[in-house]
């Protein structure tokens, strides 16, 4: 697959592998990692089974010197019995004889039950560990546009919901930040789209005097590029503050039919590149917003043409993939190094931070991406094509 490239498998023995030392410092090592090792499930368990067994023992040994004052109190010293045939047996042989099968059976029970208490013990610690499982999957399931989830835990006022409260109140605390960054975010860029479209209305218009000097003609043009560069940039942030929020409706969505209208969009506009469209479409739905999602296969696409070469070319594939709906944009193009692409879906950040490259967008495509993924609950991963060129892999819940 793209991006996937073997490794030699290193010699044993060879430097640098952390050899262990002989003298059994590895085991020893070992030993006293192995706690930390061990599941809290597991530990409360056997902590359970422990506190069992010494109870038992001591219950035990309670009982051994119970039996045994009382069966001196029944046979006194000097006492003997006498059998119906004449033979006299020693009270001691008696007593000797009842003592240990008091502890051999003792300990054939405390073994039986001591079992039966590890296991009970294990399910005593998973339901008392079951809140603390459910704390750990909200926290899982968390992002930037799913912080409106809380836990919600009901119960006595003990330790753990003492957890889950502190924890719901740190995410109301995020939760709030984020929504101040977002409205400021949104409002800003609103109060900027004006003056914009004055600057633009007036360069349009001076522009078109038949006058205009070319000198003058020169600077407009390069002014009103520079302005649509702006506009770009202020509709991207307003579209990420706005893929930020938890979406509000869900709707069904083909995939296949939201590239389709974003391909035919892209043939009418004029393209940087003379690049190759080549579309492999097949039908894959999901739940989500119908806009965010266009706006998310149409970044894509114009990424993979705007960072490409004459001649290059482009793949965009939808499906389903393993019961996950499935969008695949691939394009020709520069060396991408690996420890780049992470980087990439970063707000501004663009291939070896190249500031020159900053005429050929705004630098939040694929944060915005990013961003219209985590809304939807999917998982976008991206990775070096073979020979150059990028492939961003977008998967989304099936509905």
């Amino acid at each position: 697959s793209p991006g996937v490239q073997a490794t030699q498998p290193v010699p044993a023995g060879a430097p640098g592998q952390g050899r262990r030392p002989a003298d059994g410092g590895g085991f020893l090592s070992d030993v006293k990692a192995l706690p930390g090792r061990v599941s809290l499930r597991l530990r409360l368990t056997v902590l359970y089974g422990l506190l069992f067994f010494m109870a038992g023992g001591l219950l035990l040994f309670v009982t051994y010197l119970l039996v045994g004052s009382i069966l001196d109190s029944v046979f006194p010293p000097g006492y003997v019995v006498q059998t119906p045939r004449g033979d006299i047996i020693d009270p001691a042989a008696i007593k000797d004889l009842a003592m240990r099968q008091l502890v051999s059976r003792s300990l054939v029970a405390l073994a039986g039950v001591g079992i039966i208490a590890l296991v009970l013990g294990y399910f005593v610690a998973d339901r008392a560990l079951g809140s603390l499982q459910r704390v750990t999957a909200t926290a899982r399931r968390l992002s930037e546009s799913t912080l409106h989830e809380r836990i919600a835990l009901q119960g006595p006022d003990d330790e753990i919901k003492e957890l889950a409260d502190t924890f719901d109140a740190m995410l109301e605390r995020l939760g709030q930040a984020f929504d101040s960054q977002r409205r400021f975010v949104a409002n800003a860029s609103h109060e900027l789209r004006t003056p914009l479209a004055i600057n633009r209305t007036l360069l349009e218009v001076a522009l078109g005097d038949p006058e205009v000097s070319d000198d003058l003609r020169t600077v407009g043009r390069t002014l009103l590029a520079t302005n649509a560069r702006h506009e770009r940039l202020i509709e991207g942030l307003l579209l990420l503050a706005r893929s930020e929020r938890e979406l509000t409706a869900r709707v069904r969505v083909d995939v296949a039919e939201v590239a389709t209208a974003v391909l035919e969009h892209m043939r009418r506009r004029e393209q940087p590149h003379d690049v190759a469209v080549r579309p492999e479409l097949a039908s894959g739905a999901t739940l989500g917003d119908p806009v965010l999602l266009e706006h998310l296969v149409a970044n894509l696409v114009d990424n993979a043409i705007k960072h490409n070469d004459d001649g290059g070319e482009v793949w965009v594939r939808t499906g389903v993939l393993d019961g996950v709906t499935t969008v695949q944009v691939e394009n020709t193009g520069p060396v991408v190094p690996a420890y780049e692409v992470d980087r990439l879906f970063e707000p501004f950040r663009r291939l070896n931070a190249d500031r020159v490259e900053s005429a050929k967008g705004a630098g939040l495509g694929l944060s915005i991406v990013r961003s219209v993924v985590n809304a939807h609950r999917g998982i976008v991963h991206a990775s070096p094509r073979s020979g150059g060129g990028l492939v961003v892999t977008v998967r989304l819940p099936a509905a």
